[in-house]
């Protein structure tokens, strides 16, 4: 778990130190354990390192096998490595290391493009092959691990976040109308390869990018799940179809205990964090650090779920830590929440898991989480009324959607309208693709392959990697989300949600975290903004770079800052805080 960057001429000059130097010190965070940065011909890669495989120098990167004639900086964890080593030794591979880094190197040697799908596990790699002069991108399945882009005059840049890149300068930091309509239709989801930002972009999740010498590129989308039955599927029973679910969930889980470092877990106390406690303690993990976050109440809504997360360490025997922010204390950690975002992201959890990752860095480096539950197996309210849909975009729209296009037409300056939908016409794009049996299926297809992957996936990425810690989520497994795309809809919505996984849950975990109203990482202060916290975005709006830009019409914010509390989205989001969160993020990166 890293932090890469680089840049790659096509015009025959040569990459700036400085330019690759200034990243990689953005990204110290991300590695606080090692840097390196290695220029070869056209192409100059940076790298920060975060020690959890191989803790010796031998897989210091960024990595290069003169023997083979590749260079590589690697983010993320192969979770198979060992068994990929092995099968490459066969072949007469030798290695000179002990990590996952080097087996990318020789995979990509022995396998070509192939070899992405071979790996399970999380990565963003970047690869320069010396004969050719070409440079290879891949990105996981699920975008768990982030890689931008930036084009520059002969040339481009790349990195793991996106301040990274703007702070080489020289970057076009102009706000992308249509990003911003999906930022303010998505609950701040901006898919790639947009972002907010005109001159930034993203590698699409599940893609490998090859860049010939002279600057032309190939993208290829290597993994694809259907969301179908499968023929014999619909025989299984449910007695079937929860066994074959927990040997998944079991595989997934001990898949993402590989390390030379002790692993721990975020327990929220919810069913999906629950499970992974109880499957480890199950596999036999002893002295399992476990780690819980709560916030002072506001406006009547409780700010913790210390009852349920300390039900479970207390049934798991773990060690245990709770971290209880004052509303003082959440004050005081914004301004480093959102320096720690690659795009501006409005879940208020953002900060929970700023400061529990905090925490949890001083003693552990690596830990699983619960994300992507919800979308897997169907945990959100908007999948029912898509049972019997005979419209899946205009229902999910009505459901999931912040707001109609021509409500925001009323809120965004005249300037900032674009012409027509563009977020209906993403939608229509991914809900009516081919591949998926039912609309509950397109529905969780574009969730868990689209929404999932900008937003709570990056937001555990960049709030825990603020602190160097590794995240791993166990339930982006891809093996688990392809047997979980077979099972049928109404196994998934049953029981309130996600029905079979709370099947499988009642053979692990006491029934009380189960059996109870659905929960989520509630900061009510950013919900139910009052007092300081409407004076700090009141301040921040009525600024004027944020005037000078122009985004929001002056009656809008005066409705929002008269009553906030009467501005809450379908998806129970505070309107004001989408709108100050989005202007301090934009000032925080100089814009």
């Amino acid at each position: 778990m890293c932090g890469i960057c680089g840049e790659v001429r096509f015009d025959g000059g040569s990459p700036s130190v400085a330019a690759v130097s200034i990243m990689a010190d953005v990204l110290a965070p991300r590695g606080p354990d090692a840097s390196g940065v290695v220029v070869r011909g056209n192409v100059g890669l940076g790298h920060r390192r975060l020690q959890i495989l191989d803790l010796s120098d031998k897989s210091q990167q960024p990595m290069v096998d003169p023997d083979l004639g590749l260079s590589l900086v690697f983010n993320g964890c192969i979770y198979n490595f060992r068994e990929l080593r092995a099968e490459l030794e066969g072949e007469g591979y030798r290695f000179f290391s002990d990590g996952d880094t080097e087996v990318i190197l020789k995979a990509w040697h022995a396998w070509g493009e192939d070899c992405v799908s071979r790996f399970h596990g999380m990565f963003a790699f970047v690869i320069h092959e010396r004969d050719t002069g070409r440079l290879v991108m891949a990105r996981d399945r699920f975008g768990i691990k982030p890689l931008y882009l930036a084009g520059i005059e002969g040339g481009l840049r790349f990195a793991s976040t996106l301040p990274a890149i703007v702070k080489t300068g020289g970057i076009d930091t102009s706000i992308d109308p249509a990003a911003l309509h999906n930022y303010m239709t998505f609950h701040a989801v901006v898919p790639p390869p947009r972002t907010i930002l005109n001159g930034v972009r993203k590698l699409p999740p599940a893609t490998i990018r090859i860049y010939d010498r002279d600057g032309a590129f190939v993208d290829r989308r290597y993994w694809d799940p259907p969301y179908a039955r499968r023929p014999g599927d619909a025989a299984m029973t449910r007695e079937e179809w929860q066994e074959h679910l927990l040997d998944a969930l079991r595989i997934a889980v001990k898949r993402r205990m590989i390390a030379d470092v002790p692993v721990g877990v975020l327990l929220s106390g919810g069913v999906d964090s629950s499970l992974i406690v109880g499957l480890l303690a199950e596999a036999g993990q002893h002295d399992l650090m476990t780690f819980s976050v709560g916030f002072e109440e506001a406006n009547g809504e409780k700010g913790d779920e210390f009852v349920y997360s300390d039900l479970i360490a207390s049934h798991f025997g773990t060690d245990h830590q709770k971290i209880f922010v004052p509303s003082a204390g959440l004050m005081d950690a914004l301004p480093g929440t959102i320096a720690a975002m690659s795009e501006p992201m409005v879940s208020y959890d953002n900060v929970g898991f700023y400061l529990l990752s905090k925490e949890v860095s001083k003693h552990i480096k690596v830990v699983q989480s619960g994300q992507g539950a919800d979308e897997v197996f169907g945990g959100y309210h908007w999948y029912p009324p898509l049972m019997n849909s005979n419209d899946v975009v205009a229902d999910y729209g009505k459901a999931f959607r912040d707001r109609s296009h021509a409500t925001l037409a009323t809120q965004l300056s005249d300037e900032w309208i674009v012409g027509h939908d563009v977020s209906a016409d993403l939608l229509n794009e991914h809900l009516l693709r081919d591949g998926a049996d039912t609309p509950v299926d397109q529905a969780l297809r574009l969730d868990s392959t689209i929404m999932l992957v900008d937003d709570p996936v990056k937001r555990v990425d960049n709030m825990t990697m603020a602190w160097g810690l590794e995240a791993r989520v166990p339930f982006l497994d891809h093996e688990l989300v392809e047997l979980a795309a077979r099972i049928p809809p109404e196994e998934k919505l049953r029981d309130g949600g996600k029905g079979i996984l709370k099947d499988v849950a009642r053979k692990v975990v006491p029934s009380e975290v189960i059996d109870r109203k659905k929960g989520y990482f509630p900061v009510p202060q950013l919900k139910y903004i009052a007092g300081p916290y409407l004076d700090m975005i009141r301040d921040v709006l009525n600024s004027g770079k944020a005037r000078d830009r122009g985004l929001f019409r002056q009656d809008y914010l005066q409705r929002l800052f008269a009553n906030p509390s009467d501005h809450i989205t379908p998806l129970r989001g505070s309107e004001l805080w989408q709108a100050g969160l989005l202007e301090m993020w934009l000032q925080e990166q100089g814009v």
